[in-house]
This record gives C-alpha cells, structure tokens and sequence, in this order.
C-alpha cells in the first residue's frame, strides 16, 4: 500500500492530524496533490521559503507557521475534505503558540473536516500533540519503482543490464531514496558507460559513514582462503542459496558463533558476504551507547532500520557479549543494555527484510538464555581449535601468502589457532626466520587463557553445532586429549 493509499484511508477515517515521515517531500506532495485530484479535495501547502500555494493559485508570501494554521479554516468546504501540508514543520513546534494553535485546529477538523499533514524527515511529536497526530511512513521506492527510474535514465540500448546482473543492480539499490537512485544510476553511467552495482554501493557506503552506526565490509576474503570450517560452510551457504526465499517464513535468520579468540569467527562472517554476493554490514554493538538518555535506544533504531533498508544483505555482529553483557543482570548500565536487547530481540523475531546475522561471541556465559534459544538463531556452532588437517590447510595457505619455503619443518602446533599459525608465518617473513624459530615469540591463547578455553569447551559441549564436523560438539575428554600428539613432539 503506497503513501495515498494510506493517507486516504486515514482522511476517511478522520484522522484530523498526521504527521508524514519523509525524506522526500516532493514526491509525497505529488502523492498527496494526485489523490487531491481523484478525490476532488482541496490541497494547500506551506513552507518558510515558498509561503501559503493553496490549489493552483499563485503562493502567498509569509514565513509565519501561526497565519499559515490559520489560513485552513478558510479553505473548508460543504462537501468534501481540505488538506493543508507544512514541509518541516518540525522546526516549528519548540513554540507553545504554534503548538497550542495546531492543536485548536486538528481539534477543530473533525467539525469542519480540515486535516493537518505534516510533511518531515522525522517523527519529533510534543507531548501535547503526542494522542492528536498519526504517523505515517513514505516508503522508499520498491524494486518495480527503482526499475522505472533506472529504465528512465538508462534510454539507450545495453546501458541497462538484464537478467542476473540487473536484479543484483535492483538489490544494490534497495533502500535509497528516489532522489539517490536517480543518482546512483547516472553515475554508474557516467563512469561505465551502462548501469553497474559498483556507483550504487559506493553511494550507499557515504550513506553509512554518514549515520556513523554501521560499516559495510568490502573486503575480497573468500572460503577458500579459510581453511577449515568445513560443516557451517557449507550450512550457511546452503541457507542462503535455498529456493522460494521470497516467503517470509522460508528466509534463513543466521548463526552464533561461538569460540575461542583467532578460531576463524570474524574471518568466515566477513567470507560468507563475497561467498554468496551480498554485501557486509559491520554493526559494533558497543558503538551504539549513547551519553544521553535515550540515545542508545534511538541509535539502535536507526541502526536496525538502515539494515533493513540494506537487504538483501549479511550483518556481521561482532563479540556480541560486550555490547549486551550487562543484559543478563541489568545492571551496571542503569538498564540499557536491557532495553537494547529487548529492541533487538524484537527485531530478530519480526523484521521481513532478507538480512542474514552472523553473531560472534567469545563469552556465552555473558549473553542472556533469551538470546541463543531455538528460532532466535537456525544454529549456534562451536569453532574448536583447527584440527589436524584443517591446520595443514591454514599452513599452506600462510606459507603461500607470506612467500616462504614449503618444504621446511613446521613447529609443535597442537594448540595453535588459525590466527597464531598466520602470526607466525608473518613473523618469519618478517624477520626472515624459519617458522619453527618465528613460533618462540608465539605463545597460544590455548595456554594464555587456558582455563577460560576448557570452560568454553565444556559449556558447548552437547548444547551447540560443531563447525567443523557437524553434528553436536562433544569436547574430547582429558584422556582422549593427551592421547593426542603434535606432528613434530620429537623435535621439541
């Protein structure tokens, strides 16, 4: 249902007062001025710079909000309805007269049926009028729309892509204004001579930076630079490749990952966007904390809407426990954290939008039960340290990509990650070692933090997926373990 659909009904119904959340004002003023027409209603618009337009007769100059509130007692008729739309009227509303004479008149217009429409890019309502005003959203333009408008400035023949490549292009472009796009689109042709994906997304990344909240990931890491991994790899990839996503309820949520530090869990959540050609969207929970009250809350919001204006898409959540930690206890954070998670937890349950979640965590006993249950998530997986020939796969890759000798002896790595086998490689290229020299300045976060790695371990044991193998995790018994010994134990 577009805008004059809606607004109609609302006009039908009464609604004296409404407020239009909008960006683009005038493609909702020719929404509201057509269904004027249709209806054979009376239409009058104001704004600071322009003044009083009532219908097509020539604007009436004046800055004053007061005389422009007035002037809809005037355009009353007998039979049928007049509107009057005040563009960022937000601005208006810190006087108490001009609070004080909108609310007479949206009283009023249930007498005489005048509507009040507020036309701004933001819902900021006083108390007083909070029980008076509706608040309708204008949409952003849909794929047949953005179709339209890219058909509009794409006239000549293979500037506009077709199959595969144009719906790519159309999910580009999801979430931009009408204005944006139009943009977007002549851009693209400007630089490559036809409609492309690349100008779309590089406009929607200053988006982004604008909002501060969120960073979209535009990285070249792929699968096959990761190695390992093989069971959620495979998971994810099929969840997303799964036919008739168009239904709602067949949409894949995402995964947690749990593990611990340098396993692999930002570097797959960062892969799977290349993987399967969405884009990446980084949201630091912790980023979101806000000084004054409720702006955390409203960051969160705005967060949380920019995803979904984005999809489809992958939103990588980073070390999910240190944003929501304190939402277990509600303490320590006078309840915010709470209430964050409660708005997310609602999200995750309702939103429509095809987002796909990767949430690393590497503290579960932080997160709140709520927060890993059944539907929340369609798996929480444990990456283990790498086994035997997951971590043969990482040392060739590493020994490939810092350009060092294949053929020399590796070092004891039995309680390596991935993450300290690259910082060795590294480090011998470096400092031009052999690995085996470059892993005594490499000390495991399996020692470092031993106690914290076996708890983690037994806390996934049976509760979560395993990553690598599939199945349920099951953490190797301490018999089972020493039992297990390194390629290289004679050489140590």
């Amino acid at each position: 249902m577009n805008l004059a659909e809606r607004l109609s009904e609302y006009v039908r119904a009464c609604f004296t007062g409404i407020w239009i959340e909008s960006h683009e004002h005038q493609d909702a003023l020719a929404e509201i001025a057509q269904l004027c027409r249709q209806e054979d209603w009376r239409l009058a618009s104001w704004n600071i710079a322009a003044g009083l337009r009532i219908s097509d007769e020539p604007a009436a100059a004046g800055s004053d909000p007061l005389s422009a509130i007035a002037a809809l007692d005037t355009m009353a008729v007998a039979d049928g309805a007049a509107i009057l739309v005040l563009e960022n009227f937000h601005r208006f509303l810190q006087s108490a007269e001009v609070i004080q004479a909108l609310a007479r008149q949206i009283i009023a217009g249930k007498q005489n049926r005048t509507f009040v429409v507020i036309l701004s890019p933001l819902a900021k309502i006083p108390a007083e009028l909070e029980k008076l005003l509706v608040v309708l959203e204008h949409e952003l333009p849909g794929r047949d729309q953005l179709l339209e408008i890219a058909t509009g400035v794409a006239t000549e023949e293979g500037e506009l892509p077709s199959s595969d490549e144009l719906e790519r292009t159309l999910d580009a472009a999801t979430g931009l204004t009408r204005y944006e796009a139009e943009g977007a689109f002549s851009l693209s042709l400007i630089r490559e001579g036809r409609v492309t994906a690349d100008a779309i997304w590089e406009l929607k990344t200053q988006a982004l930076k604008k909002s501060g909240l969120i960073e979209l990931h535009r990285g070249a890491e792929r699968f096959d630079q990761l190695g390992g991994l093989a069971a959620i790899k495979d998971f994810c990839r099929r969840s997303l490749a799964a036919p008739d996503r168009s239904n709602v309820r067949n949409r894949p949520r995402g995964v947690l990952l749990l593990s611990p530090p340098g396993c692999g869990k930002s570097q797959f959540a960062k892969a799977l966007g290349n993987e399967v050609g969405r884009p990446t969207l980084v949201l630091d929970v912790g980023s979101l904390m806000g000084s004054l009250v409720g702006e955390t809350e409203r960051n969160v919001r705005e967060a949380l809407r920019i995803v979904d204006a984005m999809a489809p898409c992958v939103l990588f959540v980073d070390e999910l426990e240190k944003g929501l930690g304190n939402a277990s206890n509600g303490s320590g954070d006078s309840g915010v954290s709470v209430r964050m998670l409660g708005r997310l937890l609602s999200w995750m349950n309702d939103h429509s939008s095809d987002v796909y979640v990767i949430a690393t965590c590497n503290e579960i006993a932080k997160l709140p039960p709520e927060l890993t249950r059944a539907e929340r998530f369609d798996g929480v997986f444990f990456l283990d340290l790498p086994e035997r020939a997951e971590k043969d796969a990482i040392w060739r890759m590493y020994l490939d990509a810092y350009g060092l000798d294949f053929n020399q002896s590796l070092p004891p790595d039995d309680q390596f990650t991935g993450a300290e086998i690259k910082s060795c490689c590294r480090l011998a290229a470096l400092l031009d070692l052999s690995v085996c020299d470059a892993a005594r300045n490499v000390v495991p976060v399996a020692v470092t933090a031993a106690e914290s790695v076996t708890r983690l371990r037994n806390w996934a044991s049976g509760r979560c997926l395993d990553a690598a193998n599939g199945g349920v995790y099951r953490a190797a018994s301490p018999k089972s373990a020493r039992r297990r010994i390194p390629r290289d134990a004679s050489k140590n």
